[in-house]
């Protein structure tokens, strides 16, 4: 049975740019898919705690030696671990705040990235073998020959993160021009159908 994981951070519901986009995805994938499983992981709910002093404490004792309260502070990154761990195709959505991805989704990474879990003592990725598709929503468009492509710090970050954890089955879906949705000079409709061919092919491919 196919596993899809989808990571959503947006917290705007029906007027996510994102997560429409995310949501045709996901419908295409259950129609290549259709003994598939979906599970979802919405940051928007799920309110991840930063890393502290007491998590990180918890992070630096071998599992043999850590107190129920340090089990406690690691339980829901595991969680999270174990979720990527079972998955195929892991899927991220995400808009773009001030260029780079919301704190949410930083949050999250900071949980997953985890040294003898995902991340080797070697400084390489123990995730291997899966895929990876990332739907990104922006209000700037920084695709090739744009004057501000160097600010899409958003794209750079995620894939740099997903190569250090073992996955370079990448697949960026930049849906650029997403603020033309909320001024009101494109329709949510209009902007999804230019991003539908991409979208499909992600999701069947």
């Amino acid at each position: 049975m196919s596993k899809l994981l989808l990571v959503e951070t947006s917290p705007r519901g029906d007027q996510s740019v994102s997560k429409r986009m995310t949501r045709h995805f996901v419908s295409r994938w259950r129609e290549a898919h259709p003994q598939g499983h979906v599970t979802t992981r919405d940051l928007a709910s799920t309110k991840l705690p930063f890393v502290d002093a007491s998590w990180l404490a918890a992070y630096f004792t071998p599992p043999l030696q850590q107190s129920p309260e340090m089990k406690q502070q690691l339980r829901l990154s595991d969680e999270l671990v174990e979720e990527l761990l079972a998955t195929e195709h892991l899927v991220i959505a995400t808009p773009v705040y001030n260029y780079n991805v919301p704190a949410s989704l930083k949050a999250w990474v900071d949980h997953i990235v985890r040294k003898g879990v995902t991340l080797g003592f070697d400084g390489q990725g123990l995730i291997k073998g899966k895929k990876a598709t990332v739907i990104i929503a922006s209000g700037g468009v920084y695709t090739e020959g744009s004057p501000i492509r160097d600010r899409d710090i958003a794209t750079q970050y995620l894939r740099l993160i997903l190569n250090v954890i073992g996955i370079t089955d990448v697949t960026f879906i930049a849906g650029g021009g997403a603020k033309n949705v909320d001024l009101g000079t494109e329709t949510m409709d209009d902007f999804l159908a230019k991003l539908a061919p991409e979208i499909d092919r992600a999701a069947t491919r």
